[in-house]
C-alpha cells in the first residue's frame, strides 16, 4: 500500500516538482532603549532664579502702587459714552410729529433674542399717527432678552428705530424692564404737534421719507386745536407753523 503524500505547513498542496516551501527564521526580538532624559531648556532657571522669582512678581505689584488710579466714580461721575454706542433703543418722529414706525414687524423678525414684540393697526383719518396705511399700535421691547446687537436698527426701513447713548437698564422688577412703546417714544422737540393729526396737505409717504415735510403746517395745527383743544404742543407748533409760512411767503416774494 502507498504511503500519503506529505503537505507542506501551509496546507495547501504542492505542485509536482517545486522545491519544498522554506519558513524564514524568527527575527530577534528588539532591544529595549533607555527613555531620553529631557534636556534642559534655554531660560530654565538656576537656583538664583527660583529664589528671586517671588520678588519679581511682586514687583509688578509694587510698581502698580505708584501709579494713578483710574476708578471710574459711577454713578457720581458719568464718562460718555462713544457717539455709536448701542443702548436704549428710541422710536423716532417727523418734523411734524407723526410717528416714523409703520407696524412692519421687521424688526421683531431680524432679533436673534425675540426680544421686540409689534402689532401694527391700520390709520384713519380721524386717527393719523404715521405717514401712510400702517402704524405700530403695540410696541414693546424686552430689555431681560435684548443683546443690544443693533440688527432691529438694520432691518427698519423708515429708520423709526435707532439705538440711544443710555445704558442705565437695570430695575427692581422683571415687569419694568419690559419696555412699551410710551416709554419708547422720542419725547416731541419744540414745534412738534403730538400725533395723531393728518398728513401734511399734498404729501405722500414718500415725501417724508425724503425728508420734504420740515414742520407742522398751519392747517395740521387748526385740525388738531379742533379735535383736541387742551394738546399742550398747541402753542409752539403754531408758531413754528406761522414761522414756516411767512419764510414760505418771503422765499415766493423774491
Amino acid at each position: 500500500m502507498a504511503e500519503p503524500k506529505k503537505r507542506p505547513a501551509t496546507g495547501r498542496p504542492q505542485p509536482k516538482g517545486a522545491a519544498p516551501a522554506r519558513r524564514r527564521p524568527a527575527a530577534p526580538p528588539a532591544k529595549r532603549q533607555a527613555p531620553a532624559r529631557p534636556e534642559p531648556e534655554s531660560g530654565e532657571k538656576g537656583g538664583l532664579g527660583e529664589l528671586l522669582a517671588p520678588v519679581a512678581g511682586f514687583g509688578v505689584t509694587f510698581s502698580s502702587m505708584f501709579r494713578p488710579s483710574m476708578t471710574e466714580q459711577y454713578p457720581f461721575e458719568k464718562k460718555p459714552t462713544q457717539p455709536r454706542y448701542h443702548g436704549r433703543h428710541q422710536l423716532n418722529r417727523y418734523a411734524d410729529g407723526l410717528e416714523k414706525c409703520i407696524g412692519c414687524e421687521l424688526c421683531a423678525w431680524a432679533c436673534p433674542a425675540d426680544a421686540i414684540y409689534v402689532e401694527g393697526a391700520d390709520n384713519s383719518p380721524d386717527a393719523q399717527f404715521s405717514p401712510g396705511e400702517r402704524y405700530g399700535r403695540v410696541y414693546q421691547i424686552n430689555y431681560l432678552r435684548c443683546i443690544f446687537c443693533g440688527l432691529c436698527i438694520e432691518a427698519c426701513p423708515t429708520r423709526a428705530l435707532t439705538m440711544t447713548n443710555d445704558f442705565e437698564l437695570a430695575g427692581p422688577t422683571r415687569e419694568g424692564l419690559i419696555f412699551t412703546k410710551d416709554e419708547l417714544l422720542a419725547p416731541l422737540r419744540e414745534g412738534q404737534l403730538a400725533a395723531p393729526h393728518p398728513m401734511v396737505a399734498g404729501t405722500v409717504d414718500d415725501d417724508y421719507y425724503r425728508g420734504e415735510v420740515t414742520g407742522p403746517t398751519t392747517d395740521q395745527v387748526d385740525w388738531v386745536a379742533e379735535q383736541r383743544p387742551d394738546d399742550p404742543t398747541l402753542p409752539a407748533a403754531r408758531a413754528a407753523a406761522d414761522a414756516e409760512a411767512t419764510a414760505e411767503r418771503a422765499k415766493a416774494a423774491r
